[in-house]
């Protein structure tokens, strides 16, 4: 049995196909039509800027994208609770100074 497919789009699918690329898509029935019908995904490349190294800390780093600020912070459990407090707050310091020169930086050039 034969069956024939109404493919939308029919030219950009072809020359996806031609130029040995798979397409991605839908088959279903025609709801208005019924017959056999072929919708090709309109996937999108997702290239986006890499975050930006600001610092580099002992227990993480500080990283710019193109929106946020990142702080990341991986501390051992051996040093114990009021160590890791402290550690935070160092952390957190040396964060706070690494944007500090960031933004003086940008004044300066």
């Amino acid at each position: 049995m034969k069956k024939y497919i109404d493919i939308k789009d029919a030219i950009t699918v072809m020359a996806k196909l031609q130029s040995s690329k798979r397409v991605e898509g839908v088959l279903y029935v025609d709801g208005n039509t019924g017959r056999l019908t072929f919708k090709a995904y309109n996937r999108q490349n997702r290239n986006r800027e890499r975050d930006r190294l600001v610092r580099k800390l002992p227990w993480g780093w500080v990283k710019e994208s193109i929106e946020r600020i990142k702080v990341h912070a991986s501390l051992p459990k051996e040093v114990g609770t009021a160590d890791m407090m402290w550690l935070l707050d160092e952390h957190t310091r040396d964060a706070k100074n690494a944007l500090i020169e960031r933004e003086m930086d940008k004044v300066v050039s």
